[in-house]
């Protein structure tokens, strides 16, 4: 038991392991501009995406890919810009880390 606990705190002090958002990557990145975690905006709040997402099979991918590439398949007349129209440089890594992060909400 110690050495799993050794080496889990020696992974995340060296940053090493899965890395997850938190609402600090959202804020950054300004996605709180149309989403809040609990409660609608302009967009739907992220729980109410999560709960969407929940048990669909391939939800993280296809989050990752809508929060680069906008959409507005399921909130009707509602559209998210692509990343680059809101002025936003987000990488790969950071769209799935912020989709986890929705997911997990």
């Amino acid at each position: 038991m110690k050495t799993i606990l050794f080496t889990v705190a020696l992974a995340a002090a060296f940053g090493i392991g899965p890395a997850f958002a938190d609402g600090s990557l959202a804020k950054s990145k300004q996605c709180f501009t149309c989403h809040n975690v609990d409660k609608e905006l302009y967009g739907p709040s992220f729980k109410a995406i999560a709960k969407l997402h929940k048990g669909t099979p391939g939800a993280e991918a296809n989050l990752t890919d809508k929060i680069r590439k906008g959409g507005a398949e399921h909130w009707g007349d509602k559209v998210m810009p692509t990343a680059e129209v809101r002025g936003v440089i987000i990488s790969d890594a950071e769209a799935k880390q912020l989709a986890q992060w929705v997911l997990s909400q």
